[in-house]
């Protein structure tokens, strides 16, 4: 799996040093079923997504869902196990952190991120 750095553009904070981009049907649908945790500075970047659930997990997640120019339209902070988010049209990509990320990197909606290859 692809493998990227995300940083908050607007804030200097990084979110992610090493997300895995999950991109083919397969990978989006595994997400992060049977993981027991997601390490510090790890991350899920689904693309394309509107919309996560969380059954089958086992830890919560921040979630930040993301437009076309990779501004934040959408951010829930410690995502539960055993639940559906809400859909968002205007998201294309849904980043998945470890819970506590959006308030130690301060990210909010409307931050854009900037996302590169490793």
């Amino acid at each position: 799996m692809r493998r990227v750095r995300i940083v908050n553009a607007a804030r200097g904070s990084v979110l992610a040093e090493e997300a895995e981009v999950a991109e083919t049907p397969s990978t989006r649908r595994r997400g992060l079923l049977g993981r027991d945790s997601l390490p510090e500075g790890g991350g899920l970047l689904i693309v394309p997504c509107r919309q996560v659930h969380s059954f089958g997990m086992r830890f919560a997640v921040d979630v930040v869902f993301l437009d076309r120019a990779l501004k934040v339209v959408r951010a829930v902070r410690e995502f539960p196990p055993g639940r559906l988010s809400p859909l968002v049209f205007r998201s294309r990509a849904v980043l998945e952190l470890p819970a506590g990320t959006l308030e130690r990197t301060g990210t909010r909606v409307g931050d854009p991120l900037d996302i590169r290859s490793l």
